[in-house]
């Protein structure tokens, strides 16, 4: 075999291995993550509901401060970041949609990414589509990016 045969061997392998990865794990809800308090740092009550809470939060959760603050649910809420020409973000806000209006005290919010920037770097969304999913008090409990999966977003609700 000539060196290009090998070249493309490889690349095929490694394409078809990311792809793999990417089917495995896009729109899949993972659980908001914790942040560690530092070595040596106070364990004040104080101080551990500052770890507890999501990333971006304030009172009134992450949507504080933005049109969408009174909109949260009673139970949960779906915050789902799209943009104009994504694909995946049409069928994901079909899925939360039909989540949403299904179960009681469940509010669907899609948030143009592209017109909120401010609100995408606080959040640290990296890609369209990404569900946020919201506790009663805005806080952010889990996410996805990628097209969310029906069950994944009915089980993060039952987890709450």
């Amino acid at each position: 075999m000539s060196t290009g045969e090998w070249i493309l061997i490889v690349a095929v392998v490694l394409a078809l291995g990311f792809g793999l990865y990417r089917r495995r794990v896009d729109g899949r809800i993972r659980p908001a993550r914790a942040t560690a308090v530092p070595a040596g740092a106070s364990t004040s009550s104080a101080a551990t509901e500052e770890a507890d809470a999501a990333p971006g939060s304030t009172d009134g959760g992450v949507l504080a401060g933005t049109p969408w603050s009174g909109q949260l649910g009673e139970r949960a809420t779906l915050l789902q970041f799209s943009s104009a020409f994504c694909a995946p973000c049409r069928s994901t806000r079909v899925v939360l949609a039909d989540v949403a209006a299904s179960t009681p005290g469940v509010a669907h919010v899609e948030v143009d990414a592209e017109e909120h920037l401010d609100l995408v770097r606080r959040l640290d969304v990296r890609r369209t589509p990404t569900t946020l999913v919201l506790d009663a008090a805005g806080r952010e409990v889990g996410r996805a990016a990628g097209a969310a999966r029906k069950p994944d977003v009915i089980a993060a609700l039952a987890a709450l």
